[in-house]
Parts: C-alpha cells; structure tokens; sequence
C-alpha cells in the first residue's frame, strides 16, 4: 500500500491472524480473531468494517471472514516479514524463541520490503558463504559469550576460513 494507504499496525495484525486462520479453517470468525488478539470480541467489529471498506476482507456481520486478493497479498508479505525477522533474531542473533517472535511482531510492521528482502541476503550470504556459515554464527554465539576478545581464537579462525578458500 502507499503511504497515502498505509495501514495501522493493528490492521495489519488483523490481516496476519485472519490468513493464520484461514489458512487452518479456510474462514475466520471474529470470536477466533477476538481469542488469537487477546482481546474483546466487541473490539474486533469496528476493525473488519475497517478492512472491509478497504476492500482487504470479506465481511458480513456474524457471517464468516475471508481475505480478499488483495488483502491476502498484503496479508502474506506481512507474515514474510515476521517469519525472515524471527529467524535472524532466533537463528542468528541467538534470541530465545518467543522473545523474537515478539520482537518480530513490532519489527514486521516498521520494515519495508527493500530492507526485509535486503536480511534475507544477509542470512543467505551468512548461511552459504564459505567464510561465513553455521561455524561463523557459533563464533558470534562464542564473541558473545566471553567478556574479552580472544586474539589466538581469531587468529585460528581466520587460518580456517583461509583454507575453505
């Protein structure tokens, strides 16, 4: 969407949980947006009539809950976002399972798609170039972990990059 259409945080949650559950039971409910948002089911009428107007939802009071095209388009490039911003706080940066799930969740919606498909290159670049790879991400693990820099560490580790070459 454009900046003129940017969606709040909050409807884009929205548009995340309802491809969550359609992709498990095909349709929505508002009680199971209500249940996976945390919060009043009363709260979750006035957001579909929201992504409704935006054309982004299939909705009709007490009936069931679809993604339009469009809403599923922008739906999936959020859930792209969280799930590349997980696995480099996870994978990488070593942060404890839920506590990235959470952080993604915040960082999903103030990333763009430049900067998302840019992390991804780094993790590919991380996960296929022989100087860098999984003994590169336990190295960092390892940097974190002491409290000084070890030189002979380095100097062995940089003798074994040099003979990957």
């Amino acid at each position: 969407m454009d900046g003129k259409n940017k969606l709040s945080e909050n409807l884009e949650d929205y548009l995340e949980v309802i491809l969550n559950l359609q992709n498990i039971h095909k349709v929505a409910r508002s009680k199971e947006i209500a249940k996976k948002l945390n919060i009043q089911r009363g709260s979750v009428t006035g957001m579909l009539k929201k992504l409704s107007k935006k054309k982004l939802i299939n909705y009709e009071p007490y009936g069931f809950i679809t993604l339009t095209k469009k809403g599923e388009e922008i739906a999936s490039e959020i859930q792209r976002r969280h799930t590349i911003i997980k696995d480099f706080l996870f994978r990488v940066l070593q942060i404890e399972d839920k506590k990235s799930d959470a952080i993604a969740c915040r960082m999903e919606h103030a990333m763009d798609k430049p900067t998302v498909d840019m992390l991804v290159k780094f993790i590919s670049f991380i996960d296929k170039c022989p100087r860098a790879g999984t003994d590169w991400i336990q190295e960092f693990i390892d940097f974190c972990s002491d409290t000084e820099l070890d030189m002979k560490r380095c100097k062995n580790c940089v003798n074994k990059c040099l003979t990957k070459i």
